[in-house]
């Protein structure tokens, strides 16, 4: 009576060593996906499809890119928390991870404790722009303007709660100025008015503005970085008159919280030599931007150090969800 209960017994243990064997091999072949909370053809798709196109020849997998826009990027990164810690769902997200988590007063996800980050993919400084008939040729100059004409200027603000809205309150709160607010639905039709001379100021992505600053159409009164540009070497930074002066954009790959050490080690490893490949540092210059590729222990302090840098900005600003 024993003899037929121990191989019923040993079927069912070789069935389920061949399901889990099975399993692991199906989950090695499947792609993998690196969600973009924002629409495809903006800069953080593109840092996606570079970063996953090196990657995957770098681990020998499938990557694809999925585009989940919405609610600032929080759709995107919900569905990263609430992955399974496989490695099978990343996160490419960008600045509003950390800025998010002051503007929303409830996310569904902690923006710390619910992922592993892997490494920044890159930073990205804005421009401050003006028409050509604002009388001010500078940053100074600027601060001078404003303060003598309170609430009289104008900022275009192409996404509120963006990184590129909050350089414009965080430049506010540093100059001590008034400047008001003008929301649009998205950067081109901003920069579109902007250009008509409907308003007078702007913070925009290098990328979105060069063009037009060659041409003579903009004039640059500064860039947010440090230090001078390489894409504008003629537009001083902005921290020249007003000491400490920096805002960046960041890009970063992240996986849910509690990936296993050796699928962080071999993802992040991936990840960073691929931001450090030549084809993918050229597309990520050409988006105006600096690779990084640091460690996911850097890139985790940075995260941690930046969602309070932007509290204050966000709270003086008084901005709140679209």
């Amino acid at each position: 009576m024993q003899r037929p209960h121990l191989l019923c017994l040993s079927f069912l243990l070789a069935l389920l060593a061949w399901g889990s064997s099975g399993a692991q091999s199906l989950n090695a072949t499947a792609p993998v996906r690196i969600l973009v909370g924002a629409p495809a053809g903006g800069s953080t798709d593109t840092m996606a499809r570079a970063v996953a196109h090196a990657m995957g020849q770098q681990l020998g997998r499938t990557i694809v890119v999925e585009n989940r826009p919405g609610a600032g990027g929080n759709l995107a990164a919900e569905a990263v928390a609430r992955a399974a810690p496989d490695g099978q769902t990343l996160l490419m997200s960008f600045t509003s991870h950390a800025i998010n988590a002051s503007l929303y007063p409830h996310l569904p996800f902690d923006p710390v404790k619910d992922f592993t980050p892997l490494t920044m993919v890159s930073t990205s400084p804005s421009v401050l722009v003006a028409h050509p008939s604002l009388p001010a040729n500078n940053v100074a100059e600027l601060v001078a303007l404003a303060k003598a004409k309170p609430g009289q200027l104008n900022f275009a603000i192409g996404a509120l709660g963006s990184s590129l809205h909050l350089a414009g309150e965080a430049f506010k709160l540093k100059a001590g100025v008034y400047i008001v607010n003008i929301p649009y639905r998205g950067t081109a039709p901003a920069v579109q008015d902007l250009l008509a001379g409907q308003v007078e100021l702007m913070f925009a992505a290098v990328g979105n503005v060069q063009q037009h600053v060659r041409a003579g159409k903009l004039k640059a009164l500064g860039v947010t970085s440090l230090h001078r540009l390489p894409a504008l070497p003629d537009v001083p930074a902005m921290a020249d008159t007003l000491p400490g002066f920096e805002s960046s954009a960041w890009f970063g790959l992240f996986g849910p919280a509690k990936l296993p050490p050796e699928i962080l080690r071999a993802w992040s490893d991936a990840a960073r030599a691929a931001v450090q490949s030549p084809d993918v540092r050229r597309r990520i210059e050409a988006e105006g931007a600096t690779a990084v590729g640091n460690s996911p222990q850097e890139f985790a302090r940075f995260v941690v150090a930046d969602i309070a840098r932007w509290r204050e900005v966000v709270k003086f600003s008084g901005a709140k969800p679209e």
